[in-house]
C-alpha cells in the first residue's frame, strides 16, 4: 500500500478528524499508487493519521475513510458505517415515524463514507458515487445497502460532471431490484410521488425538511411566493398551513409539471399555483404583492473561485426578494453553496435591502437537516443555511 506523507504544517486539521487530504498538504507519494487505490496518510514523521482512497489529479487527492491501521475495506465495513448512519438518525427520530418514510441516510463524510450520497424514498434507494475509489468499491456498496435496507431498488443519478472529474463512467438507472413505477415517499405527512428519472440530484431536496416545517407554520392566511420552487415542496407546506395563496415559480417545465400534479396528490391545487418563468422576472413584477417570499435559488458559487460573483447574485436577489414582499412580511433567503458562510449571506441580504429601500431585521436563521450531519472538523461541511428576515419601510 503506497503512503501519502504530509508536508509540516498541514497536519493539526487532519489529527482533529478533518477527512479531506488537499493536494497543496502533500509533500510526496511513497510507493506505487493508481488512481482508486487505497493509501495510508502519514504526518512528516511518519505517524499514522488514516486511510483513504486515491484520486490523482483532485484538489483533494485523497478522502479518509478509516482511522486504524487494520480494518479492511470490503462490504463489512461499508454495513457498519451504514448500521451507525441509520441508528444516528433513529437517535434523532428520522425515520422512525410514517411520516416521513424519506430522508438522507449517507451524507459522505457526514457519515464516515466520503464519496457516497445516499437518499431514501420509501422502499427505494437513490445512490450518487463522487469518487473513483468509490466507483471501484460500488459492488460492495450496492451489497452493505442491500443488507441494511432491503429495497426495492437501489438507483443510480451520478452526477455526470463529477464522474468525469473523477475519469469513470457514471452508472445510470436501476443497479439493484426492478425498476419502480413511480417513488411514493411523505415528508411531514405530505405525499410525494415522482418517476424515477425526475429533476435535480437525487430527485428531492431532503435538506431543507426543517425550514419547510417552518414556512408551513407561519403561512396561514399568507400570501406567499416559492421562487425557485423546483417541484413546489416549500409552496405545498405553505398550502398545508393555511396559506390563502401559493404561487410557485421554476424555469423547469418538468418541475412545474411535476409539481402541479404533487399540489393535486394533496388536494392543495386549488391554493397553489405553478408558473414556468423567470423567478427574478417574477419578483420584480410582484412590487410588494406577497406576505412571504422564499428565495432558494440553486448553487451560485461551486467553488471558491466564484465567491464574490455569487454574493453580487445573492444582494441582487435579496433586492428583488425585498422587493416582492410587503411591509412586515417576511423573506426567506437561502444558499446552498459551503463557499458562502451565514455572515456573507447576511451581508447580501442587507446590501440588497439597502437597494429595495427598505430595513431587513434577521429573525430566525437555519441550516441543513439533521440527516444531513457535519463533523466538527470539517467546517466546509456546512453547505446550507438560510435566514428568515422580517422587511419594514425605511
Amino acid at each position: 500500500m503506497a503512503t501519502v506523507r504530509l508536508k509540516p504544517g498541514h497536519v493539526q486539521p487532519v489529527w482533529a478528524g478533518h477527512p479531506w487530504i488537499y493536494a497543496q498538504a502533500i509533500d510526496r507519494v511513497e510507493g506505487g499508487v493508481t488512481r482508486g487505490d487505497e493509501v495510508t496518510v502519514v504526518d512528516p514523521r511518519g505517524n499514522f493519521l488514516g486511510r483513504g482512497l486515491y484520486s490523482p489529479g483532485s484538489a483533494i487527492p485523497v478522502r479518509l475513510l478509516i482511522r486504524d491501521e487494520t480494518s479492511a475495506i470490503d462490504t463489512a465495513l461499508f454495513r457498519g458505517k451504514l448500521e451507525r448512519a441509520l441508528a444516528a438518525r433513529h437517535q434523532l427520530g428520522i425515520g422512525t415515524s410514517d411520516d416521513t418514510t424519506g430522508y438522507r441516510v449517507v451524507h459522505a463524510e457526514g457519515d464516515g463514507i466520503p464519496g457516497l450520497i445516499v437518499d431514501r424514498f420509501g422502499d427505494v434507494l437513490v445512490v450518487q458515487i463522487l469518487t473513483v475509489g468509490m466507483k471501484d468499491r460500488e459492488a460492495m456498496i450496492f451489497e452493505a445497502l442491500t443488507q441494511v435496507f432491503q429495497p426495492r431498488a437501489i438507483i443510480d443519478r451520478t452526477p455526470p460532471g463529477a464522474a468525469k472529474a473523477e475519469g469513470f463512467v457514471e452508472g445510470k438507472g436501476v443497479v439493484r431490484g426492478e425498476a419502480p413505477g413511480a417513488i411514493t415517499f411523505k415528508e411531514r405527512g405530505i405525499q410525494w410521488s415522482l418517476s424515477a428519472d425526475v429533476g435535480q440530484k437525487t430527485g428531492f431536496y431532503f435538506d431543507q425538511r426543517d425550514l419547510r416545517g417552518r414556512v408551513e407554520a407561519l403561512a396561514k392566511g399568507k400570501r406567499v411566493l416559492d421562487a425557485y420552487s423546483y417541484i413546489g415542496a416549500f409552496g405545498i407546506g405553505a398550502a398545508r398551513g393555511g396559506a390563502a395563496e401559493v404561487v410557485c415559480v421554476d424555469e423547469s417545465a418538468a418541475a412545474v409539471e411535476v409539481g402541479a400534479e404533487q399540489a393535486r396528490l394533496n388536494g392543495v391545487e386549488k391554493i397553489v399555483s405553478f408558473q414556468r418563468g423567470d423567478a427574478r422576472r417574477t419578483m420584480q413584477d410582484a412590487k410588494g404583492s406577497f406576505d412571504i417570499t422564499i428565495v432558494d435559488p440553486p448553487r451560485l458559487a461551486p467553488t471558491r473561485g466564484a465567491r464574490e460573483q455569487a454574493l453580487v447574485m445573492y444582494a441582487k436577489l435579496a433586492e428583488l426578494g425585498c422587493r416582492a414582499t410587503k411591509p412586515d412580511g417576511l423573506v426567506v433567503l437561502c444558499s446552498c453553496s459551503s463557499a458562502v458562510d451565514l455572515f456573507a449571506l447576511t451581508r447580501a441580504l442587507a446590501t440588497g435591502a439597502v437597494r429595495a429601500n427598505v430595513h431587513a431585521t434577521v429573525v430566525e436563521r437555519a441550516f441543513q437537516g439533521a440527516d444531513h450531519p457535519v463533523p466538527a472538523a470539517f467546517g466546509e461541511g456546512l453547505y446550507l443555511k438560510a435566514i428568515v428576515a422580517r422587511v419594514e419601510k425605511r
